[in-house]
């Protein structure tokens, strides 16, 4: 597992699939926006080198983030998006 850095987020995308039986059901465009937080960054360092941490954001939050922004990133069969925290835009609660 990746460990993000500075203000940066890990997130694991909301699948999209359902499986019936042997068929399996894709809504992608429900979920496209969804991901679970798996692990967040130390927060962004000012001009100073003080250390503003990352607020209103845990690990196991439901977030909806911008649409495009981030890096794919893959791992063990799960897909992950690397993204800054200023594109997180809500928790779902």
């Amino acid at each position: 597992m990746i460990k993000p850095l500075n203000d940066y987020v890990l997130l694991e995308k909301a699948s999209g699939e359902k499986k019936v039986g042997s068929i399996i059901l894709t809504s992608e465009k429900k979920t496209a926006n969804l991901g679970t937080i798996v692990a967040l960054g130390e927060g962004k360092k000012d001009d100073k080198g003080v250390n503003h941490p990352i607020e209103g954001l845990k690990a196991g939050d439901k977030v909806v983030y911008r649409e495009y922004s981030g890096t794919d990133y893959e791992e063990n069969d799960k897909k992950y998006l690397l993204i800054k925290a200023e594109d997180i835009l809500a928790v779902v609660e």
